[in-house]
Formats: structure tokens, C-alpha cells, sequence
């Protein structure tokens, strides 16, 4: 990001200790090449320059350690499955486009020869459709284009349904068959019954054996006159044996796997339990559910003595429009994901799975997530740590528009470390709730209500029976609800483990602007606020939830009552941010805040952003070497004054 000042100062964990860049040079001792496009290619071949094969995957039933796969431009529909793994960062095995075209591997295939759809009513019961004219076609699905799995014959949801809370969730969506049909290259909307497809264009509905769909174009158009595929393999990039490591996947393009619903997590791209992967400058496009896995997949695994999970490292890549999860680690330690772009997260609606996010990892420890842009999440987390999670930076991130999103960064029942959040921008928390569930408060009910309800969300960073969380030079806007919210989980304890204070919280020279509710909800005093800046917030925007009542409080009181926020500054001003660069333009405003008479002087509200000042240092943030500095991520301010 441009904001960044120091790269280097970015790779410091919280403890103090660098990040463990494990990468070297390896010296290939042999190449193969695979070229689908070469007349000259076959598998037959010796896998030369001069003689490729076809497929990747007879390259990798014959790459060893230290071997790198050059993959020439063209379509290949095969689910790539490494043989063998490398055995040391010199001695890796590389998957890598060659550079002459665009290299996709692809989990559909493209299918002809359709009839119209007969035999099936567009009338339900008694009521008549109104598109009793719509034009639906139907595709025999051929058995021979399955190989041991039938996505049209499984669910999204797979063995793990603990946690699904069914009385709350809409099932339709955990319940529709992972077999997708794409559209020249855009996915056709899943209905559950036939008569569905009389009230909606651009849609499908599968037979009950799983070996028909029938399916509407927008316009009600001819299938012939467009590209149409169907998904026929799990998976794009995937070993069948565990635990195979030290490979390498470079600038390849994966699509349309027809994933189920994690857990267990199993990614169109998959590390398969196996450490030291590296993948980079790939693309992952509409993945039915999880795009990239890079830790032990399941909890229901056995485990070995001095097992490594993890030691990964995913960067520059582009994934976009994952149904459920763009990024799932369990237990995976010491990962490195730096340089990505996700978005499009979460349009199965899934959320209730609790596998939802553009990154989800379990028990992170040592791990570095820096410099990604997350876009238009969908339902889901940009960024969820789910338990036991130490030692992990989170800095120089682009956390942006979340639609219908409860929270941008959710740190779940962490208790041990130092969990660090840093010179990121949240914007744009849209929130997750029903509108009908929020009380009426008519005339002045709403101002002289004893407590808060719950029904409105929106939180920049949320944390759940979470303790020594750190929250620093971010900027954090326009959240639905609160930039920041903690609570305590008393009771959420498994084997050895304790409950939750969600204390010792440090939120230090953040700026926080136009949140709904609230800056700071803290859920006791425990915790430490300084060199904050407030702007376009009103009311008691500064919280302690307990012990009850709470207190709603501004700046002045809440530095007088609670010691908070010495340094603490209040604005009155607009700050534009370029979602494309992150980069902000702070301007005076064309408003003014509304206050009783002489309110605005006595709460010392800066109406020009050149006014704001400096505020002193976290001396505990890594790499700080400055005395004064200004709140938010960017060292320089441009300002737009009067």
C-alpha cells in the first residue's frame, strides 16, 4: 500500500522478533514443459522444449525435487495432483506459467447439445407464472465427464454440521447441489424447484439423481449462441496424498471448482496438509465455495509428534468471487499472506456456517498478513482469526465495503500474545441484521433509553472473549456500528483453556470517522485508549459496557472520568479516500456539527484537518522510531484547507 513508510519496519512481529522469511534460490536440475496448444505435444513425450506433453498432470506424475513444471498458454480441464513433493527450500518443485499466454486450469467443461426442457411444469400448485413463455433448455449430463465425483449429486454442506444453528439459518443455500453452470464464464443462479425458472432468468435447477439440469439464459437466449460449461471436478490444484510439501505454484489461473462448504476445508487450490507452499501471482475465480487451503484441512484429524502445519506463503494473488472463503488455514502457523487482492467473498449467503471470510485461519501463530485489498465481502468477514490465535501482524491492509457485513476484522477467543493490528484502512461496514428487529424509539424515548440493544452490527474490528489486542494507526470508517468492539466470552472453555476477558486492549493514534454508533466500545476499563482522533462523531461515541449501567461518553468526559485518550483529539472535517491507491485527501468541511450554545468551543472541535497535532509514539509498536507522530496510517497528511 502507498501508505506504508517503512516496508522492512512491516515484517516485525509483535514480540519483537522478525518474521521468518524461509524463501531461497533453488537451482533446477530439471525442466519439463507442458504446451496443450502445441500440435507436437503429447504425453508420450519426454517432457522437452522441443517435445512438451499435453497435461500438466503427466509433468506431474514425473517432477521431482528440484524440478521446475513450465506450463505453456492454453486451457487445461484436468485437477493437477502432484506426485511428490521438494525437501528443502533449494530443493522445491515449481508449477509455473511460462510466459507466453494465459495458463488456466479449469475445473469445467464446456457442453453442447441441448434440447428443450420438457416434461416439467412452470405452474406451481394452482397459481399461474407469469412467464409461462420463458424459454428453458435441459443438458443430459454425460457420465463420462465425471470421474468419481458428481458435484450435481452433492450438497454445498459437507460431514460437519455442528455448528450450523439451523433455527436461525435459511438452508436453502447449504442444501443446493455444488454443481455449477457458467454462462460465457459467469455462473448461473441456482433454484431449488422447477417452476423457479419460470420466475427468474440467468438460472438452473438440477434433476433429483443428479444427472440433468435444465437451465434459463438472460433474454431467454439460445444456448447455442454462448460458451456454456458445467463443473465437473472437485478441485483445480490438488495432491491426493497429505502432507506433500516445498512446492511452488506461479502465475496460473484456476477456475470453477465445484468445492463443498468447509469443513472440511478443501480449496480449489490446496495445500492438502502439506507446509511450505508457495503460491503467488495466481488467479482463483468462482470457486464454489473455498478457493485456497493452507493448513491441516479438519480438526478431526490425528497428529503426529512435531507435525509442521503451515509455513506458507501466498502472495500477489487475485481471488475473486469465492462462494464461501477465499483464504482457510487451520492450525496454520508462521504464514506469510502479503500483496492479494480478494474479493466477491461470500455470495452462497453461507455465513452461519462460520467458515466465512475472505481469510479465515484457526490457531495462527507467528503469521504476517500485510499489504491485501479486500473488496466487497459479501456476509462474511474480510478477515477472521477464530481461537487461539498469537504472535500475528495484521498491517498495510485495504479493508473495503463490506455488504452486509457484521464486522471487517473478527478475532475470535484469543487469550495468549499480542495480536497486532496496524496501519490498515476499514471502510464502509454496511452491517448484518434485520431492520424490523430494531426498536421503535419514538420522540425522545431513544434519548433516555438505560441500556443499548444489540439489534444494529457493524464493526471495523471486533473481537469475542479476546485479551491483548492491539490496535494502532489505522483508519477506521464509516462502520455501520462501532470502528471498535470487544466483549467478554466467560464461558467458551475446551480442555485446559479459560474464558475470555477481552482486556488489556491498547487502541493508540487510530483516527476513527463517521462511525454510526460509536469510536470505542470497551467492554470494561481495563483497557488503554491514546492519541485517538475523532471526526463526524456525535453523542457518546466512547463506551464502557460494564459494570452497568454503561457510560456513553464524549471526548472531554472521557478523558476527565476515565483518564483515556490524554492526547485524544476531536474533528469536525471529510476525508476522501481513493479506494484504488488508499490514499485520503483530509478537507475542511461544507457542514458544521450541531452543538448547544459554546459546545463546539468547549469540546475543542477542529473544523480545518491542518489544526489536528501531533501525539506521541507508541513506543510498543515495532519498528517505531519517531518521538511524535500523527493519528492514522499515513506518516504526511495531504490536505485540502480552505
Amino acid at each position: 500500500m502507498l501508505f506504508r513508510e517503512k516496508e522492512a519496519s512491516s515484517a516485525i512481529l509483535p514480540d519483537g522478533r522478525a518474521f521468518d522469511f524461509w524463501e531461497r534460490e533453488t537451482a533446477w536440475i530439471r525442466e519439463l514443459h507442458v504446451a496443450a496448444n502445441d500440435p507436437a505435444a503429447s504425453d508420450e513425450n519426454d517432457g522437452s522444449a522441443a517435445k512438451p506433453f499435453r497435461t500438466i498432470n503427466r509433468a506431474a506424475a514425473e517432477a521431482a525435487p528440484g524440478t521446475r513444471v513450465l506450463i505453456h498458454g492454453g486451457l487445461y480441464r484436468e485437477c493437477v495432483k502432484p506426485a511428490m513433493g521438494g525437501t528443502d527450500p533449494e530443493h522445491m518443485i515449481s508449477y509455473e506459467a511460462f510466459g507466453d499466454g494465459e495458463v488456466t486450469v479449469s475445473a469445467s467443461e464446456q457442453v453442447t447439445e441441448f434440447l428443450p426442457s420438457e416434461g416439467w411444469s412452470l405452474h406451481r400448485f394452482d397459481r399461474l407464472n407469469p412467464a409461462d413463455d420463458a424459454r428453458i433448455w435441459e443438458y443430459d449430463l454425460d457420465p463420462d465427464l465425471f470421474r468419481g465425483y458428481n458435484p450435481f449429486c452433492a450438497i454445498n454442506l459437507i460431514h460437519d454440521r455442528l455448528f450450523i444453528e439451523y433455527d436461525k439459518t435459511d438452508m436453502t443455500t447449504y442444501l443446493n447441489r455444488r454443481g455449477c453452470v457458467f454462462c460465457d464464464g459467469k455462473p448461473l443462479d441456482q433454484v431449488a424447484l422447477y417452476y423457479q425458472l419460470g420466475m427468474q432468468e440467468n438460472a438452473y435447477w438440477v434433476e433429483a439423481n443428479g444427472m440433468k439440469v435444465h437451465f434459463r439464459l438472460a433474454g431467454d437466449a439460445d444456448p447455442k449462441d454462448h460458451k456454456i460449461e458445467v463443473t465437473v471436478r472437485e478441485q483445480c490444484f490438488a495432491p491426493d496424498k497429505p502432507f506433500l510439501s516445498y512446492i511452488r505454484v506461479k502465475g496460473l489461473r484456476f477456475e470453477h471448482a465445484a468445492t463443498g462448504a468447509p469443513v472440511p476445508q478443501r480449496g480449489a487450490v490446496s495445500a492438502y496438509r502439506g507446509h511450505h507452499w508457495v503460491i503467488e501471482d495466481c488467479e482463483v475465480n468462482w470457486s464454489n465455495t473455498l478457493a485456497i487451503d493452507v493448513g491441516n484441512e479438519c480438526w478431526h484429524h490425528t497428529h503426529t509428534p512435531g507435525e509442521i502445519i503451515g509455513y506458507s506463503v501466498i502472495r500477489n494473488c487475485r481471488i475473486r468471487d469465492a462462494g464461501v472463503c477465499g483464504i482457510a488455514g487451520l492450525y496454520a502457523e508462521r504464514m506469510l499472506i502479503e500483496g492479494n487482492v480478494i474479493e466477491g467473498t461470500g455470495w452462497q449467503k453461507m455465513e452461519l456456517s462460520w467458515e466465512a471470510g475472505a481469510i479465515k485461519l484457526h490457531n495462527s501463530i507467528d503469521g504476517l498478513i500485510r499489504n491485501n485489498v479486500f473488496r466487497n465481502t459479501f456476509r462474511a468477514d474480510h478477515l477472521w482469526l477464530d481461537c487461539g490465535n498469537e504472535n500475528n501482524r495484521i498491517t498495510g491492509n485495504l479493508f473495503l465495503d463490506g455488504i452486509e457485513q457484521r464486522e471487517a476484522i473478527f478475532i475470535e477467543c484469543t487469550r495468549d500474545g499480542i495480536n497486532l493490528i496496524d496501519h490498515n484502512i476499514i471502510w464502509n461496514v454496511e452491517g448484518r441484521f434485520d431492520p424490523a428487529k430494531i426498536p421503535a424509539e419514538p420522540g425522545s424515548s431513544g434519548w433516555y433509553k438505560l441500556r443499548e440493544d444489540d439489534a444494529v452490527n457493524g464493526y471495523g474490528v471486533y473481537g469475542e472473549g479476546t485479551d491483548r489486542l492491539h490496535v494502532c494507526h489505522n483508519l477506521i470508517g464509516k462502520c455501520r456500528h462501532s470502528g471498535y468492539y470487544l466483549k467478554p466470552v466467560s464461558f467458551r472453555m475446551h480442555g485446559m483453556e479459560r474464558g475470555g476477558t477481552s482486556r488489556d486492549a491498547k487502541i493508540i493514534n487510530n483516527i476513527f470517522y463517521d462511525c454510526g454508533e460509536a469510536a470505542i466500545d470497551f467492554p470494561t476499563r481495563d483497557n488503554t485508549a491514546e492519541g485517538n482522533l475523532y471526526v463526524r462523531m456525535q453523542g457518546g461515541y466512547l463506551r464502557v459496557m460494564y459494570p452497568e449501567p454503561e457510560v456513553c461518553l464524549h471526548l472531554s468526559a472521557w478523558q476527565e472520568f476515565l483518564g483515556f485518550d490524554r492526547e485524544g483529539q476531536n474533528g469536525w472535517f471529510d476525508i476522501d479516500l481513493d479506494k484504488a491507491t488508499g490514499e485520503a485527501v483530509f478537507r475542511c468541511p461544507e457542514d458544521r456539527p450541531f452543538g448547544f450554545r459554546g459546545e463546539i468551543q468547549r469540546l475543542h472541535m477542529l473544523l480545518d484537518p491542518a489544526a489536528v497535532k501531533q501525539v506521541a509514539a507508541d513506543p510498543d509498536l515495532p519498528g517505531e522510531t519517531r518521538d511524535k507522530v500523527l493519528p492514522g496510517p499515513y506518516p504526511v497528511w495531504e490536505i485540502q484547507s480552505k
